[in-house]
């Protein structure tokens, strides 16, 4: 297989996708959000057993991965929602990665 310019570019999204669900809350985060497809700070802090500051860290790492975005209405609530266009591009680069290593 040859190694191309833009298979390395997905091989690096693979990667940054794989970093920011690297962590058991990011999961918990990421599956809470596609259940529901979008969910206030408050109420994830009220289900997750963490600060609402270290919750903040662990939506800016799905954030800046891309997987998941924020909208903020009115002040001081922030809703974030999963990117399902980015979370479709996960799912599919995760299964090809898997299914060649089979």
């Amino acid at each position: 297989m040859m190694i191309t310019n833009e298979l390395i570019a997905e091989h690096e999204r693979l990667a940054r996708f794989a970093k920011a669900m690297g962590h058991p809350v990011r999961i918990a985060i990421l599956q809470m959000l596609e259940k529901k497809a979008c969910c206030y700070h408050g109420d994830m802090s009220d289900k997750l057993p963490i600060a609402k500051s270290t919750l903040s860290q662990h939506l800016k790492e799905l954030k800046e991965a891309g997987l998941i975005y924020q909208e903020t209405n009115m002040l001081p609530s922030i809703k974030y929602c999963i990117n399902k266009e980015n979370w479709q591009l996960a799912k599919q680069l995760f299964d090809e990665l898997l299914i060649e290593t089979i």
